[in-house]
């Protein structure tokens, strides 16, 4: 990724920013430690090596995956237990894929500078419409309700999932400050989790208040070995809501892992 550029949300040629709702920060309760988890190696299941992976959703059963890069950009659905790729979708190569998630019956797909997303029928990959908006996209999740779209920034966007209309923001922050460089996005057990650029941790954000409410480190998934075959940063994260499974993996990760957490602070 390069810097991103934080600016007002234009949608259908006005500043919806304007009436968008900024969610205030409240006064952090410095006296109360942020819980730090580590992992537990649960599956390792095989992932396509050459995936620059941007977005991750688990889904009846199967994988969903955005993979970036300029002319290798791709919508995917992916056999869980073998990696093996049912179907794809391969975007114009004036677009960089990003972030996906998976909404009723429809797969929303972001790009990186166009500032172009996309919306695809689940079944057929069908391109349905678009949408725009003014920012740099990198994640998105949703919450049944809602979508979040991630820029790079420590801001998190919250938009309509029928208009794409811009109603909220979320300013991230922990103890310490904002929390820049949010990326990958999904939506678990009532948390928005995010990994965050370019580091191997995933921060677990209150969705109401913005707050970090528990950080996760990942360090040591990757061996020498990984990072000596071009695997890149930590990035996707897929949430199996029926059987309370969390996958991880990243850009040109040759793994996915199912992990369980375990607070270690």
């Amino acid at each position: 990724m390069c810097i991103p550029i934080l600016l007002l949300v234009l949608f259908r040629g006005s500043v919806l920013a304007e009436n968008a709702e900024t969610i205030p920060p409240r006064k952090l309760q410095v006296e109360k430690e942020i819980p730090v988890y580590s992992y537990r190696i649960i599956n390792t299941y095989a992932h396509d090596p050459e995936a620059f992976t941007q977005g991750l959703v688990f889904e009846d059963g199967v994988l969903y995956e955005s993979t970036g890069l300029y002319g290798r950009s791709s919508l995917r659905k992916v056999e869980l237990k073998t990696g093996r790729v049912l179907k794809s979708y391969a975007l114009p190569s004036r677009y960089f894929a990003e972030g996906i998630t998976v909404f009723r019956d429809r797969i929303f797909q972001l790009t990186w500078r166009s500032r172009i997303g996309m919306v695809y029928e689940k079944k057929s990959f069908q391109l349905l419409k678009t949408f725009n908006y003014s920012s740099e996209g990198w994640g998105i999740a949703h919450d049944s309700a809602r979508l979040f779209m991630s820029d790079g920034t420590e801001t998190i966007r919250i938009l309509h999932p029928d208009s794409y209309e811009e109603i909220a923001r979320l300013s991230v922050r922990d103890r310490n400050g904002p929390v820049k460089g949010l990326n990958e996005l999904e939506f678990v057990e009532g948390e928005i989790y995010a990994n965050v650029w370019p580091t191997e941790r995933i921060a677990r954000i209150d969705p109401e208040t913005g707050f970090v409410v528990g950080w996760i480190d990942l360090k040591g998934l990757l061996t020498v070995e990984d990072r000596l075959r071009r695997a890149d940063v930590l990035n996707g994260i897929a949430y199996d809501r029926q059987g309370k499974r969390l996958f991880v993996t990243g850009k040109r990760w040759s793994r996915l892992f199912e992990i369980q957490l375990k607070e270690v602070k």
